[in-house]
């Protein structure tokens, strides 16, 4: 009887199909098109297609809107097993350009689709996968100015170690997470540069099994940063900001038509900024140039290229850090080891990506993108050899680098119909080289000054004679230690959506083969079948039930310190989940439970620097709960809490069972309010709050040293901002660190017998104002 009545309920739904495009008949990216008092919408891709499926049978208006456009409704009818096709035409809103934010279904802190760089068409509501989407606006609310900063707040569970201030190590379930930029793995030991906000049109973390899109991932899952493209609509935006520190930073973006006929599109983001610390001759100064081309050939096929420069001058890495004989936090949070006369570091970061797309016809499309990025940084570091009493005794190294990464990407998806049964298909080639040279062998101690007191520092002593001289007469390629890592990986993913598409079965599986060339033990070769399996059904239209099951498989270079090589991570990832949307998509909520189980994990020597021991085994289960959207009429909110339980359960002699995983912390809760009033008295104004906390946290470096405790204390901060828009200009000023809490990340260095973190600044300030024209 319950198949019989679910048969019947299936069989009065349709689908509608359709293309939105702008008044000179070129395609229209990212519109969002939605049935008015229903949760279900879509966002239309590069060619200005999209699909909304599982539709009941009945009379509907559906409207398309986007920034800047001008919005369109009209009466569609659907059939139950008939396909619906409409298309648009949207004009350029002048008004609407005037708005930081446009009121439209859904709201600007929710996403309802992956960015196509994720290669998937499926909804998020329908995937079997925890993703979450951090919007652009997000961004700007929170005055967040590269990866560094404040991004994981708007994230369940994940959490930043302390490190260099190049780029973003950030923690989730339990490791590290893989950084990728549209879609392309872009992970180094030591990087890669993080990348400025001025050119982010959206951050996706991707959450648990990813061995589909990945080479040789951790199950952990990974971060996507979006870049922005190309619209086709004529506009931009400048704005400019002042903050504490001596931090000033302007951008500018523009977007627009390079020939009349908009087959030729571009988009240009450029940013220029000198900011200080709240140490003392610490600073990052940085300036961004990203211009971007779209040659629209047809209405089929488009070419986009983008070239990304990112330049930075920055104080000798590792200056962020503090040290003590005695235990963390004992110093001033201004604390610095720095000199005036200290020789800057900078980094010239160089990317180039080739997007060739084309649809096949309706349901197929081919996509193939290469990159070229290289990474030259010249620069030293600081890092201390002892302390003799109170008395720190400092010393500084060489640290070059070059790295050049070399990415081929090349997939096709689309729909196969069988019966009553959809499949839908993903299937590529993946392809990478990462060359990487490094440079630390030079160095040694600061010599000539008074002896440099912890507790009463005293500067502007050290000559210049005094610093170590480095030596680069042969090229880093000659001097420096090699890392490289190549890999191949063919993968292929059915989606089989079943019961008119309320039940969605994922089949996939991918091969990889990969080589290293490690400076240690030489090259080290692998190759490794790993499937995946996801189920997903949806209980109402807003509501939706999934399980997943993946493998993990990464090499590892290297050996331990009596040179024994280390062996494969493999393990598997479990996870059930339940995603829902309120108030016609204006809301969204999600809840994820898993554990992961991973073999012949690497961890730091405690007893050898610069090696590593291999634990047996790892087990990490979690719960994680978000939330982003509008909740009520002008009250936008990212809340999340996250629950991870991440222990040693097996290791050679059993002393380090039961250890809690170094770098996770076990509750992170986090909530962001914006609040903005749009009539009477007060329209314009907005009103923001956020708390981020964090508790049963364990350094990520030395914690599997018996000798110290390696808890850090518990995170617990408070921000706040009040903005406001008038016509094309707004302001807003954030307030960081509201409470004066003393916040840091640090742990024991058992080589040396001392103490080491970085701590935060305390309450600060961002004032900002933007104008549209």
């Amino acid at each position: 009887m319950w198949l019989i009545t679910l048969g019947s309920a299936s069989a009065q739904t349709g689908r509608i199909t359709g293309t939105v495009v702008t008044n000179d008949h070129q395609p229209a990216e990212f519109v969002n098109v939605y049935l008015k008092g229903t949760t279900q919408g879509a966002s239309t891709d590069a060619e200005g297609t999209f699909e909304l499926q599982d539709i009941q049978a009945g009379s509907y208006t559906l409207v398309a809107s986007s920034v800047g456009l001008k919005s369109v409704s009209q009466p569609v009818e659907v059939r139950a097993n008939q396909t619906t096709t409409v298309s648009f035409t949207l004009e350029v809103d002048g008004k609407e350009l005037e708005e930081i934010v446009v009121r439209a279904n859904p709201s600007l802190y929710v996403t309802d689709y992956p960015s196509i760089s994720l290669r998937l068409k499926t909804p998020l509501l329908e995937t079997p996968q925890n993703i979450q989407v951090i919007s652009n606006q997000v961004l700007k609310d929170q005055q967040i100015f590269d990866m560094q900063e404040g991004v994981i707040r708007n994230v369940s569970g994940a959490t930043r170690s302390e490190h260099w201030e190049t780029y973003a190590r950030i923690v989730m379930r339990g490791s590290r997470v893989a950084s990728f930029r549209n879609g392309m793995n872009v992970t180094e030991t030591w990087g890669p540069l993080t990348e400025d906000m001025s050119m982010v049109e959206r951050i996706e973390f991707v959450k648990g099994p990813a061995g589909f899109m990945l080479a040789s991932g951790e199950p952990s899952g990974f971060y996507n940063v979006v870049t922005k493209k190309p619209t086709g609509f004529t506009k931009a935006e400048a704005s400019m900001t002042v903050g504490s520190f001596g931090t000033y930073r302007s951008t500018l973006d523009f977007d627009g038509k390079l020939s009349k006929d908009g087959k030729v599109l571009y988009r240009l983001n450029l940013m220029g900024q000198l900011k200080g610390t709240h140490r003392a001759y610490e600073y990052n100064n940085r300036v961004s140039v990203v211009p971007v081309l779209k040659f629209q050939i047809n209405p089929r096929t488009s070419l986009t290229a983008e070239y990304t420069y990112q330049y930075v001058q920055m104080s000798p890495i590792g200056s962020s850090y503090s040290y003590s004989p005695n235990g963390l936090g004992d110093l001033p949070v201004n604390f610095s080891t720095l000199e005036p006369n200290m020789r800057p570091t900078t980094v010239n970061d160089q990317s180039l990506t080739l997007t060739f797309s084309h649809s096949l016809n309706d349901d197929w499309k081919f996509t193939s993108q290469l990159a070229y990025l290289n990474f030259d940084q010249v620069g030293q570091s600081l890092w201390p050899s002892s302390f003799v009493g109170d008395t720190l005794l400092r010393a500084a190294s060489i640290w070059d680098i070059l790295g050049v990464t070399k990415v081929g990407q090349f997939f096709v998806n689309g729909d196969v119909r069988t019966g009553a049964l959809t499949h839908r298909i993903l299937a590529g080639l993946d392809m990478g080289d990462k060359d990487y040279y490094h440079d630390w062998a030079q160095g040694g101690a600061i010599t000539g000054a008074s002896s440099f007191n912890v507790f009463n520092p005293v500067y502007g002593q050290v000559p210049a004679s005094a610093y170590p001289v480095y030596d680069r007469s042969l090229d880093i390629r000659e001097r420096g230690v090699r890392y490289n890592n190549q890999y191949a990986a063919l993968y292929l993913q059915d989606e089989i959506r079943m019961l008119d598409e309320k039940l969605r079965l994922t089949l996939a599986g991918r091969y990889t083969t990969t080589g290293d060339a490690d400076p240690y033990s030489g090259q080290v070769d692998a190759e490794k079948f790993t499937p995946r399996v996801g189920l997903s059904y949806s209980l109402t239209p807003s509501m939706s039930v999934y399980g997943v099951y993946d493998q993990a498989f990464i090499p590892q270079a290297g050996a331990s310190f009596e040179g024994t090589p280390f062996d494969p991570i493999v393990g598997d990832n479990k996870e059930v989940g339940l995603k829902t949307d309120w108030l016609n998509g204006r809301w969204t909520a999600s809840l994820a439970a898993y554990q992961i189980t991973k073999n012949n994990v690497l961890t730091s020597d405690p007893e050898h620097q610069y090696f590593s021991i291999q634990l047996g085994q790892t087990k990490t289960q979690g719960l994680e709960i978000d939330l982003r959207g509008e909740l009520v009429e002008g009250l936008n909110v990212t809340m999340n809490y996250a629950y991870t339980d991440g222990k040693v359960t097996k290791d050679t002699d059993g002393s380090f069972q039961g250890t809690q995983i170094p770098g996770t912390d076990k509750h992170i809760a986090n909530a962001w309010l914006h609040y903005k009033f749009w009539q009477g008295a007060f329209e314009g104004l907005g009103l923001s709050f956020g708390v981020q906390h964090s508790s049963g946290r364990t350094a990520w470096y030395g914690a599997y040293d018996r000798t110290v405790d390696p808890s850090m204390p518990d995170y617990t901060r408070f921000d706040a901002a009040v903005s406001y828009q008038f016509g094309k200009m707004g302001v807003s000023l954030n307030a960081n660190n509201l409470f004066n809490a003393q916040l840091l990340s640090g742990a024991y260095y058992p080589y040396s017998n001392f103490y080491y973190w970085q701590a935060e600044a305390l309450r600060n300030y961002r004032l900002s104002m933007n104008y549209r024209f």
